[in-house]
């Protein structure tokens, strides 16, 4: 008796995502969780948990990260999803494409709007530090998407100054932030310019 196993006959491991549901749909409610959280303690006043805020921006990271993927005609891409390679694209919790980015935005949103026109806050030292780091974020992230786009549409190639000035930027105020701490200052800069510096590194690693 031959012992060669028939890989047509084998389960594909990614053939069926946890609980049946379409791919990433136990991430995208996790994620949704994680905002709903965030959102509520926020509008109730109360000083979001840190292990909250971090799981947050990982939560934000996966779902706007860039990703870069090799040119793949559709027919060597499917193959490759039918042979388990690489994971089939699908509609996590039976929604649209996209709908899961666009309720995080939207929510996120909806909290701007509160905090601004509800409560009439104004000054940046009085902005929720969640609300700072996520908008800082998703607008390096839209900022990103642009510019990209706007690459895509030129007809002769981008000048990498631009790159290369934002990099710099961003390495001088993390080193402004930073030294200071290793000089063992623990209260080196105001708080408001803190975090404008931190929101500047956030939209950073957004834009890329």
């Amino acid at each position: 008796m031959s012992n060669t196993i028939d890989p047509d006959t084998t389960e594909n491991p990614m053939a069926r995502p946890p609980l049946g549901l379409p791919t990433g749909s136990v991430r995208a409610l996790l994620a949704l969780l994680i905002v709903a959280v965030v959102i509520v303690e926020t509008v109730r006043g109360h000083a979001v948990d840190e292990l909250w805020s971090e799981t947050l921006l990982i939560a934000l990271a996966h779902y706007f990260t860039s990703r870069r993927f090799v040119g793949l005609s559709p027919d060597v891409l499917r193959r490759l999803e039918n042979e388990g390679h690489v994971p089939r694209e699908s509609n996590p919790l039976f929604l649209p494409r996209h709908s899961i980015r666009a309720l995080i935005v939207l929510s996120f949103a909806g909290l701007a709007y509160y905090i601004l026109e509800i409560r009439g806050v104004r000054s940046l030292a009085e902005f929720p530090p969640v609300l700072i780091t996520v908008s800082a974020y998703l607008l390096g992230v839209f900022a990103g998407s642009l510019w990209a786009w706007r690459k895509r549409h030129r007809a002769a190639p981008a000048s990498r100054l631009w790159e290369d000035l934002k990099a710099l930027a961003v390495i001088l105020v993390m080193l402004a932030v930073s030294i200071p701490y290793f000089l063992n200052h623990r209260e080196p800069l105001p708080p408001h310019v803190r975090n404008a510096a931190l929101a500047f590194v956030l939209f950073y690693f957004g834009s890329r």
